[in-house]
């Protein structure tokens, strides 16, 4: 299910494709036992879609395989568990030549090879700026001040004492998309879009810790978080969304925080930038004014056409991609397929997913898989019986507050072309006739 093959040819006219490179690709297998399915015509427009089985059951017997004939493993008593060696190619993935510095870098969440909305947390994306310190939990304290009545220092004890809560949030980095502006760069969607991630966050409401420690809620406009890594991360959060859903935690998915994710203790701002849910959190400032950190004065900011620079444009946009078919996999054949992709919203819950297989000239409306939360990934699917031509490939998200996803025209239309953030276009995968699939733009 992960090998992946050479392409060897380009597409005509504007469809520019991205260069030849398929780390992380996954191959896609034309599906087998949905005969029934199929030859029922229970989904529109499939009942001609014929899906060859390769062997015929009367025909040969399903022999005993090898592995059903010995003892298998002993239950492990310690240890952690760890996926089956055949999965090992499921994995993170830096782009060769990004930055100059390890410790100051990206790691990509593998989205093709997903399923749901839950990311796992082995695989979750990594962004650094000075490297995953080692953080004791039993030296790690966190500072509440400012316009505060009682400043607090809470150990991680003190901290898990507060009433808790558990929710589910996407983690996205501004800078997500953002090798995609131009032109494409990159071959594979864990590449374009593999700085995204969805996990069950569990912690405190940063709402109850302002309680307790009394802010003052004449002149509190904004809070400063700052990390304990050796670049003393620091972000600005507005006080709205401080008392709105923002969380101090220490859990995800189950179990404590990994160390790249922040180990002991994070913020987690919903729907905001990933930057500003600083890692390895030591300290919450509440303030009246924003304090232009060097990460909100000189990064994270929109490049405009006209040269100037918009600051602490952070909600992250509508935006949505298919993962299956995605760019370096390879369809086995025609027949029947189903499209399926993630889409999310800064904004609160996705209302509708709109499927392109002819580079938008024709779109139908996808099914989204329950859940359905405010600030989380949906699971989007469609059928789809490709005929062996090409096709242009396409999802577009709309939110519950009416926001659309744009095309990358209309988006560059306002925002130019020399950004680096906050890039939520439509993306577009050409399917060819060899079953090979591409990273391409229309322009």
């Amino acid at each position: 299910m992960n090998s992946f093959r050479e392409k060897s040819t380009r597409p005509a006219g504007r469809v520019v494709p991205a260069p030849e490179n398929h780390l992380g690709a996954g191959t896609i297998r034309l599906a087998k036992g949905r005969r029934s399915f199929l030859a029922t015509g229970a989904a529109a427009g499939l009942a001609a879609a014929a899906v060859p089985l390769a062997v015929r059951a009367k025909d040969a017997p399903l022999a005993p395989a090898p592995w059903t004939r010995s003892l298998g493993a002993p239950v492990v008593a310690t240890g952690y568990g760890m996926p089956s060696k055949f999965e090992s190619n499921v994995q993170r993935r830096q782009s060769p030549g990004l930055t100059p510095q390890p410790q100051a870098s990206v790691s990509f969440t593998p989205l093709q090879n997903l399923f749901g909305i839950i990311t796992p947390s082995g695989v979750h994306f990594e962004r650094h700026h000075s490297g995953a310190p080692e953080v004791d939990p039993d030296q790690h304290r966190l500072l509440i001040h400012g316009l505060v009545k009682r400043p607090l220092i809470l150990s991680m004890d003190d901290i898990m004492r507060f009433p808790s809560v558990s929710r589910i949030h996407f983690l996205e980095c501004g800078a997500n998309s953002g090798m995609e502006w131009a032109n494409v760069a990159v071959p594979t969607v864990q590449y374009t879009h593999g700085m995204l991630a969805c996990s069950e966050f569990t912690g405190v409401l940063l709402s109850t810790l302002l309680d307790e420690v009394g802010y003052d809620r004449k002149n509190a406009k904004f809070i400063l978080a700052e990390g304990s890594d050796g670049s003393a991360l620091t972000r600005t959060i507005p006080i709205e969304f401080a008392l709105n859903d923002v969380m101090v935690v220490y859990g995800q998915n189950g179990e404590m925080l990994r160390q790249e994710n922040g180990y002991p203790l994070r913020l987690l701002v919903p729907g905001v930038q990933g930057v500003s849910s600083v890692k390895w959190l030591r300290r919450l400032e509440v303030g009246d004014k924003p304090w232009n950190a060097r990460e909100e004065s000189l990064h994270y900011v929109d490049l405009m056409p006209d040269g100037t620079h918009r600051q602490y444009s952070g909600i992250q946009e509508v935006k949505s991609v298919i993962t299956t078919p995605s760019g370096g996999q390879m369809l086995q054949g025609k027949g029947y397929y189903e499209i399926t992709g993630l889409a999310w919203s800064g904004r609160g819950r996705i209302k509708r997913v709109d499927v392109s297989a002819d580079g938008g000239r024709n779109w139908q409306q996808a099914r989204l898989q329950d859940p359905v939360l405010s600030k989380a990934l949906t699971r989007f699917r469609l059928d789809w019986n490709w005929d062996g031509g090409p096709a242009l490939l396409q999802s577009r998200a709309v939110d519950e507050t009416g926001h659309i996803q744009p095309s990358m025209p209309q988006l560059r239309a306002v925002r130019g072309t020399r950004s680096i953030y906050h890039n939520n276009a439509i993306k577009t995968w050409s399917v060819q006739p060899s079953g090979e699939v591409w990273n391409v733009q229309i322009a």
